[in-house]
């Protein structure tokens, strides 16, 4: 079986090594497009022209063309993978979304709009930010955390 690799002087791959390295790749775009759809959807501020000149260099650069030779099955291999993680966090969302209306009814279709949910309960706390503390320094950080040693 001769590859685009084969053509290019290369010798071909051994056929055992083909479906690991194709997993790899669709794994390390899986990643590579659950984490995009995370950033771009927990931003703070407006989008930006340098935040698309970055995700388009993220996604399509030459870090990854160095891994993956362009139209390479390899390739074709992170682009599925980066769709299916871009797309299977936004499915994740939903799903989460929808058992909440049929449950708790905390979150709405709203919330994807603009983060709308019920307000909780009085005395029940969203909670925020935890402060790391170290190990038995008490519950909740009561306790003075040492200070780190470099």
């Amino acid at each position: 079986m001769t590859t685009l690799l084969a053509a290019a002087g290369t010798p071909p791959l051994a056929w055992g090594a083909r479906p690991v390295m194709l997993l790899g790749a669709g794994a390390f775009g899986l990643v590579i497009g659950w984490y995009v759809y995370y950033v771009n959807r927990y931003r703070k501020e407006d989008v930006r022209l340098s935040d698309l000149v970055t995700l388009v260099g993220t996604i399509g650069g030459g870090a990854v063309l160095s891994l993956f030779e362009a139209r390479s099955e390899l390739f074709g291999a992170y682009g599925i993978g980066l769709a299916l993680g871009f797309f299977g966090y936004f499915a994740t969302l939903v799903l989460l979304v929808r058992t909440s209306m049929r449950t708790t009814q905390n979150f709405t279709w709203e919330w994807f709009l603009d983060g709308r949910r019920k307000d909780p309960p009085p005395g029940v706390s969203c909670g925020g930010p935890r402060p790391m503390t170290a190990p038995g320094a008490g519950v909740g950080g009561s306790q003075a955390t040492p200070p780190l040693r470099s």
